[in-house]
């Protein structure tokens, strides 16, 4: 498939199943986010007792700060192979179900959490590494003068497509991670290098235009709305609520366009048979 034959699939497939996929969301975030509300009720209730509480149980709010950073990853794993799951139903010409994408989602959510902290340790590493090697282009460039300038525009640059190129290498680890039996989990990174080998840039440029129809755009209309109407305008507070629901109901859009382009390009490269990964998802 080309580029704009794997969008038009995947707005294809998200509008057939967009209940389905609501009801998931809502399925695994509903409890946390009652409790997270229920908890900031309290909290705006009694600030100054927040706040003092706080003090004297530091280390229980660190605790607390980090389980609440697992169960929301957790959550968006879950969605994400829930969302894997219906995609691939739909894709291979199964009627999806809600619980057949729970179940799924839960039984890979152990290998799937370990290739999500692997990847973020990894962005971590390398967000480090280009802030290090981009200040010494920019120590560097004050003994060239010009040319200095010009030498750190192409170190950013060439920082930024590692980055990227990197990223593009490893855009299907999720995909790999619920779709197919691996020996182990680290696996994933290996096999998606070996499938995106001589297609990143259709990867890159996949992600790029997702991204800007999903997240960008509906940025810029919300900070256009809100800068017109002003900061005391009362409904303000209503553009960031619909701005939060906004991204909860687009979010299976890039799961879907990498889960079609997984397809693809095990198709091309292996000429896989689609009719063996549907008889492996209707046993499991």
């Amino acid at each position: 498939m080309q580029l704009g034959e794997i969008l038009d699939g995947t707005f294809h497939i998200y509008r057939r199943h967009f209940g389905l996929f609501m009801r998931l969301s809502l399925v695994l975030i509903c409890i946390p986010a009652l409790v997270f509300v229920y908890l900031l009720v309290r909290a705006m209730a009694n600030p100054i007792g927040t706040m003092n509480w706080f003090q004297t149980h530091i280390g229980t709010a660190i605790l607390g700060a980090v389980a609440c950073v697992l169960v929301w990853i957790t959550i968006s794993l879950l969605l994400k192979a829930g969302t894997i799951r219906i995609i691939s139903d739909s894709y291979l010409g199964h009627e999806p179900s809600l619980m057949a994408a729970l179940q799924f989602g839960t039984e890979r959510i152990v290998p799937l959490l370990l290739v999500a902290i692997c990847k973020a340790l990894l962005i971590l590493v390398l967000y480090i590494a280009a802030i290090l090697v981009f200040l010494v282009l920019l120590a560097v460039s004050r003994f060239l003068g010009a040319l200095g300038i010009l030498v750190s525009i192409a170190g950013g640059a060439g920082i930024l497509w590692v980055f990227g190129y990197i990223m593009c290498c490893y855009a299907v680890t999720s995909m790999i991670v619920v779709l197919e039996d691996l020996n182990s989990s680290f696996d994933a990174f290996s096999r998606s290098a070996e499938l995106t080998r001589g297609s990143r840039l259709k990867v890159f440029f996949t992600w790029l235009v997702v991204v800007i129809f999903t997240a960008v755009f509906p940025w810029i209309v919300i900070q256009g709305a809100s800068y017109f109407l002003g900061p005391d305008s009362p409904i303000v507070p209503f553009l960031g609520l619909l701005s939060v629901v906004g991204g909860l109901a687009l979010a299976p859009v890039l799961p879907c366009a990498l889960t079609l382009l997984y397809y693809d390009l095990r198709v091309r490269r292996e000429a896989f048979d689609l009719q063996i990964l549907s008889d492996q998802l209707g046993t499991r």
